[in-house]
């Protein structure tokens, strides 16, 4: 029998498994209402100097760099507000994991929702029906089976099946991906605090000019005080970016040296630090919690040591935060803030500063070596 009889004859599913691929695209509804949040029209981000000095003289010795004026981080609670414990960890990998983290934005739960609800069932029948089809070509159309080959040219059904049916499935595929394509690049509201995050090699610094412009600088915490702490080695830090919860954030991201990229997967955030330039995206996080991110683009020998850490608290407890700084909360005509602690300077990128991280070892970072001095 020929290839085209058997389409015409002995598959009448074809057009079901077409209405049911178009059936699919029906928890598009769903998903965007489950994920949708307002957004108000954008106001011109304030202006800023997009490129952020290093803050080590080039020309100074390495040794002489490596002397931080204040190069031991301020840990201590202060009055009003009080670091999170590790058991408000939310976003960091586990071992085993084969599904993206937990999300806690609205753009995070729309991307998995397009991804469990659309894409899955998408791959997994389209996958199962091209192998069954392999399997049955195999059986049916090989040489014992067939002495003589079909001299079949064309089927008008079979030619018109398979090229509607992959048009649905891309039109099924484009309406969410468009738009969570545009959802994840929405203008900031005019109100949204703005939070500036430096890369540098290799740490982070957390500017906040809406409360002062004064900067923390975050590098890698020991991994021995990490675990000793409860938290994960190589992604705790020893300052986070704290940042209230449930307000829209305008995140501004530039790097002071090198191409880097400022990545929280259970956020669905990243975005690219370069130099010279601004990159700015909104970010809303839903539950107070810590969340765990790396830089994400290869910056250099000491790339993997630069992780995120991201607190996310209340409104009152992130502006005690603020005060404990330095830093000013409800613009210029506030009340005199509270003594600031200690803070660790950014030093530079000169290899053996404070600020850019002890050297890695054979022992502390396996299979990595040490920069020559």
């Amino acid at each position: 029998m020929k290839l085209g009889e058997i389409a015409r004859n002995r598959l009448p599913f074809l057009p079901l498994i077409a209405a049911f691929l178009a059936l699919l695209a029906v928890p598009l509804a769903g998903v965007a209402a489950a994920a949708t949040q307002a957004t108000e029209s954008s106001a011109a981000a304030p202006a800023a100097d997009a490129r952020s000095p290093n803050a080590a003289d080039p020309s100074v010795p390495a040794a002489a760099a490596a002397e931080g004026s204040t190069p031991e981080a301020a840990t201590s609670a202060t009055p009003g507000y009080t670091p999170l414990g590790p058991e408000w960890i939310k976003g960091q990998p586990v071992d085993g994991g084969i599904d993206f983290q937990p999300q806690y934005t609205d753009d995070g739960a729309y991307a998995y929702g397009m991804h469990t609800y659309i894409l899955l069932p998408i791959i997994t029948v389209v996958s199962l029906l091209v192998l069954a089809l392999l399997l049955w070509v195999v059986v049916r159309y090989n040489r014992k089976s067939n002495p003589v080959p079909s001299k079949t040219s064309h089927n008008t059904l079979i030619e018109v099946l398979w090229t509607v049916i992959p048009v649905i499935i891309l039109v099924i595929i484009a309406i969410p991906s468009i738009t969570l394509l545009a959802r994840q690049y929405d203008s900031p509201p005019a109100d949204a605090l703005t939070i500036k995050a430096t890369g540098y090699q290799w740490y982070w610094g957390y500017t906040y000019p809406d409360n002062g412009g004064f900067e923390v600088i975050s590098n890698m915490m020991d991994e021995g005080e990490a675990a000793a702490r409860g938290e994960p080695p190589q992604l705790a830090a020893d300052n986070r970016m704290v940042v209230p919860v449930g307000v829209p954030l305008r995140i501004q991201v530039t790097g002071a040296d090198v191409i880097h990229a400022f990545a929280v997967p259970s956020l669905w955030f990243k975005i690219d630090a370069v130099p010279g330039r601004i990159n700015e995206r909104t970010l809303t996080i839903n539950e107070p919690g810590i969340y765990y991110g790396q830089c994400s683009e290869l910056c250099g020998a000491r790339h993997a040591y630069m992780p995120i850490a991201l607190e996310a608290v209340p409104q009152p407890q992130f502006e005690a935060w603020i005060r404990s700084k330095g830093g000013t909360v409800g613009g210029p005509e506030a009340a005199t803030p509270a003594p600031a602690l200690p803070q660790q300077e950014p030093e530079s990128s000169v290899e053996g500063a404070p600020g850019a991280g002890a050297a890695p070892t054979d022992e502390t970072a396996p299979g990595v070596d040490a920069p020559p001095a």
